[in-house]
Parts: structure tokens; C-alpha cells; sequence
């Protein structure tokens, strides 16, 4: 079972400073900031090596970050064809961006380092130029997972590809990190934190003697996008779609028939479709995305905390960050999983009883309607979901992460360098 909650410590800690390295993706960003926020109410030092851009624009302005440089996935040559998918995905993800993230964050990392002299990093999982720079510079590192997918051996029946993967990662030790460095950049020697837990992840295949599952850290964010809360009918049900920031490329198709979908269920539930790059308009040519007044609200942007505590289902990709905040809320699902980890944290929520997987690919609106009518109908989606919430809540968030941080860095090795440009 997940670890209970922990109470905060109430014996005086010292201060310590803690380095957050981040990509510049939204859904990696997002539970961090929770943790940061809990160090800081501590009495501890935080920054940030990543984009300003996206850091700043999560946790608001007055933030310490280092700037980073690399690439942004779905821009120049990090940009996927939507048709990309199973290991072909995978591949491209690490040669075309994963690795060129490392390569290029890892001098602002290694500056950062020497600059603020973090006790204790806290690196991202895909972001392994955190894990390799502070390994090299001798400061402990703790990985942030903000997806289980590797936790549960997903690769174990590709073994080709996890023997690439391996080598792609010696290779990017040799270049930035210790070469003769021999920990896994993606799952610290130390301590793990998964916001996740077993009851929707289920038992690590590997490194679970250091996974602690803290669940979701979910905490406020900056108001930056309106919304208009009086469209909401409280006499009917509501849905929310979306496909996270970085898919809706690959998804004119899927929304469209989304809004087929909801479109027969009018009268019935209201739904919110989240289309930033207005997809919709052209996937259905003259027939306007937002004529269904009272029943369907098509948005570039939404606030999706606390639209979630309002809605009664989501549909999405089954992105783990999407996944996770509305399994918080006790909200079932219908997940269609694109490419990436998104099919594993979709065969986990059905695992879990917390809802149900259409074909991203080949869904119609029929097979998505009936999925809809089966999470909103049938109570024991909703119970699934929240018995899974349930879990999330005990398991801490924030509050347990940032104690698990604590130790880290009160165990912390003294820093072994003032000048991260020194020998290698």
C-alpha cells in the first residue's frame, strides 16, 4: 500500500537550499511547485534551473530561476509528426529532444549549482542533465517523477529498446556527466518521489526499495486565465476535454468527434473542450466549434484546478498529470492515450476501476459517447475514482515530499567544487 501522511516535523530544522531542475514542460513543472512552496514555508532557499518562461508563468513572478537554453517539444526540430507512435515515439522523444535538452541545459545547471550551492537537487526524471551535472559535482540528487510509466518495467518486453535507452544515456554521461558515474539518472540512488500511489500505479518493478509515494502535490496556481463560471448549469452534470499543451496537434481528428459526441448528448451534461490551437475550426468547416451555447464552451485555455472540482468526467490523453489532479478530485475518466507513458497511465486508471479507454486513433463519436455515458451513469466509476483519490490525499503531497527533501539534505554530502567549469 501507498505510505500514510506524514505529520510536518515540529523540532527546529536548519535551512537548506534546494535546486529544482525542470524541462520546459507544463505537466513536469506543475508538481513541483507545490513541494517548492511547502520548502520555502519552511524556512528553506529555492530556485529553479529551466525557462523562465514556463517557471515563472507556474509559480509567478519573484521566483529565482537560472535560465536554461534547449529545446521546446513541438517546436523546430522537436516538433513530432502527429502520426509518430509506439517505440518510433519513444526514440524520437530521447534523440530528438530528451538528449539536446540535457546537452543544452547542462552548463546553466552546472552554473546554477555553482552559484546558489544547493544542498540537495531535485532533477526531474526526463531532465537528466540534473542528475548527471550534480552527480558530477558531487551534490546529492533526488529524481522527480512526475509519470510511474518506468516504474513498472514498461520496457521490460522491448528489451532492444531499453538496451538502446541504456546506451543513449552512457553516451550522454561521457558528454556532460562522471564518466565513470554509474547511477541511473532517472531514478536517484537516494530517494525517489512518485506523486502518485499504489493504488493507481501499482507495485514498482524497479527501484522501489527508493520510490517513497507522496501523491499528487497539488497546490494553488496564478490566476492567468479567465473563465466564465456563470455558463455552468449546477442542475446538470459537466465534462471537461482536453488533451494537455503539447498533443492537440495530433488531435483535430479526436476532438472532433468529441464534439460530435457531446453534441448528441446536448441537453444532458455541458461540456468544456479545450482547444488552444484551434483544431476544431478546422477539422469542422463550417460548422463553428462554440455554436452550442448552453452546451458546449470551446476554450483556448482553461483553469483546470479548479474547473475540476466542477466537473463530473474527463475526457483526455491520459497524461499523468491530467490523470492525477482529476483522480484528486474523485473525477472518473474516459483516457485515449496518444503515444509516450499516456498508454500506461491509461491501462492503470482502467486497472484501478477509475474508467474507461477509448482507441485515440480510431474512436468515433459513438464509442466515445458510450464511454461518457458509462463513466457518468455507472456509480462504480466514480467510486473507483475515489477511493483513489482517497489514497492521494493520505499519501501527503507536498507536505511528504518536502520532508523526504529534508532528510536528503541533512544527509548531504559536503560540495566538492566552487567552480563547475573546473575539471570533469
Amino acid at each position: 500500500m501507498s505510505e500514510p501522511s506524514r505529520a510536518p516535523e515540529t523540532s527546529p530544522r536548519p535551512p537548506h537550499r534546494f535546486l529544482f531542475v525542470v524541462p520546459p514542460l507544463v505537466g513536469h513543472v506543475n508538481p513541483t511547485v507545490g513541494v517548492a512552496a511547502e520548502l520555502t514555508a519552511r524556512g528553506h532557499q529555492v530556485a529553479w534551473a529551466g525557462m523562465p518562461e514556463v517557471v515563472e508563468r507556474l509559480t509567478g513572478q519573484g521566483t529565482r530561476v537560472y535560465r536554461c537554453a534547449g529545446p521546446v517539444l513541438g517546436e523546430g526540430g522537436a516538433g513530432r509528426p502527429p502520426d509518430v507512435r509506439g517505440p518510433a515515439a519513444l526514440k524520437f522523444l530521447w534523440e530528438r529532444f530528451l538528449v539536446p535538452l540535457a546537452e543544452a541545459m547542462a552548463p546553466g545547471v552546472a552554473e546554477a549549482i555553482g552559484e546558489f550551492r544547493p544542498d540537495a537537487v531535485i532533477a526531474d526524471q526526463q531532465t537528466v542533465a540534473g542528475a548527471l551535472v550534480a552527480e558530477r559535482l558531487r551534490v546529492r540528487w533526488a529524481t522527480s517523477a512526475t509519470t510511474s510509466a518506468e516504474f513498472t518495467g514498461a520496457l521490460d518486453g522491448m528489451p532492444k529498446i531499453d538496451a538502446w535507452l541504456d546506451g543513449l544515456l552512457h553516451e550522454v554521461r561521457g558528454r556532460i556527466g562522471d564518466p565513470d558515474g554509474t547511477a541511473d539518472p532517472r531514478f536517484s540512488p537516494d530517494l525517489v518521489l512518485a506523486f502518485t500511489t499504489e493504488e493507481l500505479a501499482g507495485r514498482p518493478a524497479r527501484a522501489g526499495d527508493r520510490i517513497h509515494y507522496v501523491g499528487p502535490s497539488i497546490a494553488e496556481r496564478p490566476a492567468t486565465t479567465d473563465f466564465p463560471w456563470e455558463w455552468l448549469d449546477p442542475t446538470r452534470p459537466a465534462v471537461l476535454i482536453t488533451l494537455g499543451t503539447a498533443n492537440t496537434d495530433a488531435g483535430a481528428r479526436f476532438l472532433a468527434e468529441c464534439l460530435e459526441a457531446v453534441r448528441a448528448g446536448a441537453g444532458r451534461f455541458q461540456t468544456v473542450i479545450v482547444d488552444p490551437d484551434d483544431v476544431l475550426t478546422r477539422a469542422t468547416p463550417g460548422m463553428p466549434a462554440t455554436s452550442d451555447e448552453n452546451d458546449v464552451l470551446v476554450r483556448g485555455y482553461v483553469p483546470q484546478l479548479p474547473l475540476l472540482r466542477r466537473v463530473d468526467a474527463v475526457v483526455c490523453h491520459a497524461g499523468h498529470n491530467t490523470v492525477c489532479e482529476t483522480l484528486w478530485h474523485g473525477v472518473p475518466l474516459v483516457v485515449a492515450p496518444i503515444r509516450d507513458d499516456q498508454p500506461v497511465v491509461a491501462a492503470q486508471v482502467v486497472d484501478a476501476g477509475a474508467g474507461v479507454r477509448v482507441r485515440f486513433g480510431r474512436a468515433r463519436a459513438a464509442a466515445i459517447g458510450e464511454a461518457l455515458d458509462a463513466v457518468l451513469d455507472e456509480p462504480r466509476y466514480r467510486a473507483a475514482a475515489e477511493r483513489v483519490g482517497a489514497s492521494f490525499h493520505a499519501a501527503g503531497g507536498a507536505t511528504a515530499a518536502a520532508t523526504h527533501l529534508e532528510r536528503l539534505a541533512t544527509a548531504a554530502v559536503p560540495h566538492a567544487t566552487a567552480n563547475p567549469e573546473g575539471e570533469r
